[in-house]
């Protein structure tokens, strides 16, 4: 049975100055959840604004210690209650929530998040999920139609096998024209797809990174190091350390799981508008799903942007573009129907 109740509801320690008006709101509230505890940091400028619920990429990462960085690209605190969410198993959880997260459990646990934001708020709410948050956000609010308004979908993971062959064609390519010795070592030891285990994961996303396809201008090296900083500065030093066992303990459990990932064989039916945005410089999402994903989804509203100068993480590389479709979805601007940019 989904179960939620709030543990306790606090000034939240961890804000960083980012030169934006002051938040009247930044409060974060543990939630027992399902047999776990998750937190949720819920930032606006004012009180009564329309809430949006950020659901991570994945798999394992926090969110909370990029609060700052949304506010600094996109804003969002002036016109939305920001609800950044550290679902179950990460930042700080316990390795026990850590071992239990599996792909249905996430979903199961976003549909008591948006039962419990709505009935907080008494507003409908915009689920902004990115890459595999997406995925796990197109899942649930297809039963949450009393309590979803839209859903943004950044970057969704959609079909792994599609992913996978994508990003090794864009490899070659990248290795023939470079004619690094530094990366082709990096790619025999990467392998070919499937890759179901932690090590070559990230180092799957290390290499994308460097090429500039993850968050363009900025290599793995400075990602990381961002990362880091982001997580002392949020959770204390054993905090992060924590924080980075429980990213490896959930993609363990994660990894194995989304090797058969298809969201086209069996595709939500959603009664609440979509609206997709993809990176034209993103390799994990192949031409042929940025066509087939949306209209395999119902929905009554559809629109989808490929958005120029972007990599896989969209919302970073494009914060201008991407603040205003959810400006519009919030305030209910006809789009019309499946609108191809």
């Amino acid at each position: 049975m989904t179960t939620f109740a709030p543990r306790c509801f606090t000034l939240c320690r961890y804000h960083a100055n980012t030169g934006r008006t002051s938040l009247e709101i930044d409060q974060t509230v543990k939630l027992e959840i399902n047999g776990s505890i998750q937190q949720i940091r819920m930032c606006a400028e004012r009180d009564g604004l329309p809430p949006i619920l950020i659901v991570q990429a994945g798999p394992g990462f926090p969110l909370l210690h990029e609060a700052a960085k949304f506010r600094q690209r996109l804003n969002l605190e002036k016109d939305f209650l920001v609800c950044y969410w550290d679902q179950r198993g990460c930042g700080i959880a316990s390795q026990q929530d850590a071992e239990s997260v599996s792909m249905q459990q996430q979903v199961d646990d976003l549909h008591t998040v948006l039962r419990w934001l709505k009935n907080e708020t008494k507003q409908t709410v915009i689920v902004f999920g990115i890459s595999l948050g997406a995925t796990i956000a197109l899942q649930a609010a297809a039963y949450e139609r009393d309590n979803v308004k839209a859903v943004i979908a950044i970057s969704p993971d959609a079909h792994t096998a599609s992913s996978d062959a994508s990003a090794a064609s864009f490899f070659k390519a990248q290795s023939a024209i470079a004619e690094s010795r530094r990366l082709s070592k990096k790619l025999m030891k990467l392998g070919e797809p499937p890759y179901a285990d932690s090590a070559a994961f990230q180092l799957r996303a290390s290499i994308l990174a460097d090429l500039g396809v993850i968050e363009r201008g900025k290599r793995f090296s400075a990602l990381l190091r961002e990362t880091m900083f982001g997580l002392i500065g949020t959770y204390g030093l054993l905090g992060a350390v924590k924080a980075m066992r429980n990213m490896n303990l959930i993609q363990r459990k994660l990894l194995p799981q989304l090797v058969s990932l298809n969201l086209l064989s069996n595709p939500p039916h959603l009664a609440v508008p979509v609206h997709f945005i993809f990176g034209e410089q993103d390799p994990l999402i192949p031409a042929e799903i940025v066509k087939q994903l949306p209209s395999a989804i119902a929905s009554p509203k559809t629109t989808v942007m490929r958005v120029p100068d972007a990599g896989h993480m969209v919302h970073f590389d494009q914060p201008e573009v991407v603040r205003s479709i959810v400006v519009k979805a919030s305030s209910e601007v006809d789009f019309g129907f499946n609108i191809y940019v």
